[in-house]
């Protein structure tokens, strides 16, 4: 029997592969039940995340990738040319390997890998995270076999037909063997007692979420604990900055304060100790929080894509489990009575854990696993 051949494309963001990685297992995990052997690669832009991929034994062809910038500058110039370049790129790429199915996230450098799948009509399964579409899933949409969305809200974007409401894969060891809140809490030193807020501003981190939070630490360290992740990039000058307001910040207050530039293996149980979380909007993180049910602020990227940020936000806000605070309305009395509002009602935040709980989909992964894996069996 032969061996089924999958290509999985995306950008290079955790929002592209770690859904992509949730969905690889299930599809492995359904082929090791079918007795199936499967030979999966990665086509279009890493990043940073070339070496997570490899780990898992997921092979990597780069795609130049393109974008548009939604402002002025000359590099918007070359897109067309870059863009050319990975569609021819993909045709001999595809060609060589000629897989059963394609499965796109969408994101920089997927396209291509899109229009080479079509030109050798290879079936095609898009998943668009978001609740309004980018680009490369607006177009992406006219070739494929297979639409997945996350967002009821994106239903209208798509032909019904094709269109499933799945939600967005988060990664199994996110999910599987979670401690309980109390012993998480212990796992930051922190009093089991007092509420814990979570601050996340993406992979990227946000330099307007950091500022507003340092800026109040003092106040808010008088009733809360803080895990506050700042992003890689922007670590050294939100150090700087909480060094500084932590002058006037007692020393036993000050160690309810965990400031760490990126989250990685330690991401659980900073979820799982939160009972609050504050963060950017973007589908994969919203979906983090549904996973542990826990209620949430979010603050959209002002100039996101198609402001699928701010829609993200109101849709888990208009389910129960969160607020929204437009970067615009980010003042410190705006934000400190929010949080005091969620976290001083103890019958509203249980009404919101169930809410954000109640908008996660357990298996989307399995889903989209399974979809991936009986197309590519015809």
């Amino acid at each position: 029997m032969k061996k089924i051949r999958i290509i999985f494309a995306g950008g290079g963001t955790g929002g592209h592969i770690y859904p992509l990685i949730a969905v690889f297992k299930e599809v492995k995990r359904i082929a090791d039940k079918n007795n199936r052997e499967i030979d999966v690669r990665f086509f279009g832009s890493s990043g940073k995340y070339q070496t997570i991929l490899e780990g898992y034994g997921i092979k990597i062809k780069k795609i130049v990738s393109s974008k548009i910038r939604r402002y002025f500058s000359f590099l918007n110039l070359l897109e067309p040319f870059k863009f050319v370049y990975g569609v021819f790129q993909a045709l001999i790429n595809v060609y060589f390997f000629m897989p059963d199915v394609i499965f796109s996230k969408g994101g920089p450098g997927a396209l291509p890998v899109v229009l080479a799948g079509f030109f050798y009509r290879i079936p095609i399964i898009i998943h668009e995270s978001d609740a309004v579409p980018g680009l490369t899933n607006k177009i992406s949409a006219k070739f494929a076999k297979r639409i997945a969305i996350s967002f009821k809200s994106a239903e209208v974007f798509f032909e019904g037909k094709k269109t499933a409401l799945v939600g967005n894969p988060v990664r199994e060891d996110l999910i599987n063997n979670r401690d309980d809140q109390i012993f998480a809490k212990r796992y930051w030193g922190f009093n089991p007692e007092k509420p814990v807020i979570l601050v996340l501003g993406g992979s990227q981190g946000s330099e307007i979420i950091n500022d507003v939070i340092i800026r109040n630490a003092p106040e808010l360290l008088k009733k809360y604990q803080i895990i506050h992740q700042t992003g890689e990039d922007k670590f050294k000058e939100a150090k700087g900055e909480l060094e500084f307001i932590g002058k006037g910040i007692e020393k036993e207050e000050a160690k309810k304060y965990h400031l760490l530039a990126y989250l990685l293996k330690d991401l659980k149980e900073a979820y799982t100790a939160a009972d609050l979380i504050i963060g950017r909007a973007g589908a994969g993180t919203i979906f983090e929080i549904a996973s542990f049910g826990k209620p949430a602020i979010l603050i959209p990227l002002a100039n996101s894509a198609g402001n699928h940020q701010r829609l993200n936000a109101f849709e888990f806000a208009e389910a129960g489990g969160g607020r929204v605070i437009e970067e615009s309305n980010l003042l410190n009395n705006i934000l400190l009575i929010q949080i005091d509002k969620i976290l001083s009602n103890e019958d509203n935040l249980k009404k919101m854990q169930e809410a954000s709980l109640n908008f996660f989909i357990p298996n989307s992964a399995e889903m989209i696993g399974e979809e991936i894996f009986k197309i590519a069996s015809f």
